[in-house]
């Protein structure tokens, strides 16, 4: 048995080299038949299993010898690592607010943001979730929203964490670069660090101890939400601007013990009146509802 299986280990393993090597040579690669492109696929559009440095055999010390009694410990530490349940995070954006001021503290919620927030704290109700976590940008705009949701869902506010690194920011540059918003390199350097590092403190599969499905509610910010969500599923990460969602808008993701990543809600808002759909900053107070 052991030698079928070495057999089948290392077979699976040559053919996953031929498979990537012919990837890579243009003279071999599998086109991409269904665009007008001539381009080959390229392989590092290939999913990463351990995107979020939590496969189980990346964790686990790696196989010394084919004795029964190593193949047994392996195996066992191999199961102890895998995660069990999923992960759903979901995402909320904050509702409307004018852009009056330099300071963050100036920025509150318009009427319409309030309303928005209500709308969607109302949603997440429906929906039945038990929360486990909440945790909130702390931007002005996000603690009103978030204070808003609470209390639709019966959440202690107590419990929620405020996150600095889930402030608005620049994530990346994005592509296409757009003419009307230029944020100096420095900023994306800054406000880029400090983004990634919140998603890989959010984002990753289940603990090996976590017994049932667990549901994270994040209160942040547009730019921060779409950079989230193409990292998330793998997509190059300077696209995040070609998304648009709505304020106080819901997004759902969710992270299997595999690690596969799945999106159920993008920028979902249509549980709100047509009335309260916005996604652009009012300027002035002309335009606030």
């Amino acid at each position: 048995m052991r030698k079928f299986t070495s057999f089948v280990c290392g077979t699976g393993a040559g053919l996953a080299a031929y498979y990537l090597q012919r990837l890579r040579d243009p003279q071999t690669a599998v086109q991409n038949s269904w665009t007008n492109s001539d381009k080959p696929v390229d392989p590092w559009a290939l999913w990463d299993s351990n995107w979020d440095c939590r496969e189980p055999r990346a964790l686990v010390r790696p196989l010394r010898n084919s004795q029964p009694e190593e193949e047994n410990r392996y195996n066992a530490e191999l199961e102890k690592a895998k995660a069990k349940k999923p992960r759903h995070i979901i995402l909320v954006r904050h509702g409307e607010y004018l852009d009056a001021g330099d300071s963050d503290a100036t920025h509150h919620l318009t009427e319409r943001g309030r309303k928005q927030a209500e709308f969607t704290g109302k949603r997440l109700l429906e929906l039945g979730i038990k929360w486990d976590k909440v945790v909130a940008s702390t931007m002005v705009r996000a603690q009103e929203t978030s204070d808003i949701i609470l209390k639709q869902i019966d959440y202690d506010k107590e419990k929620v964490v405020n996150c600095a690194f889930l402030r608005e920011g620049a994530p990346i540059p994005p592509q296409p670069p757009v003419g009307h918003w230029k944020p100096e390199a420095s900023q994306f350097l800054r406000d880029g660090t400090r983004i990634e590092a919140a998603f890989r403190r959010y984002f990753h599969r289940a603990y090996p101890d976590q017994e049932k499905e667990n549901y994270t509610l994040i209160v942040g910010h547009g730019n921060v939400i779409r950079y989230f969500v193409c990292r998330a599923l793998q997509f190059p990460a300077e696209g995040w601007l070609r998304i648009s969602i709505n304020h106080a808008s819901i997004t759902w993701l969710t992270i299997s013990p595999s690690g596969n990543v799945s999106i159920k809600y993008l920028g979902d808002s249509g549980f709100m009146p047509a009335s309260l759909l916005t996604n652009r900053i009012p300027r002035d107070a002309k335009n606030v509802v």
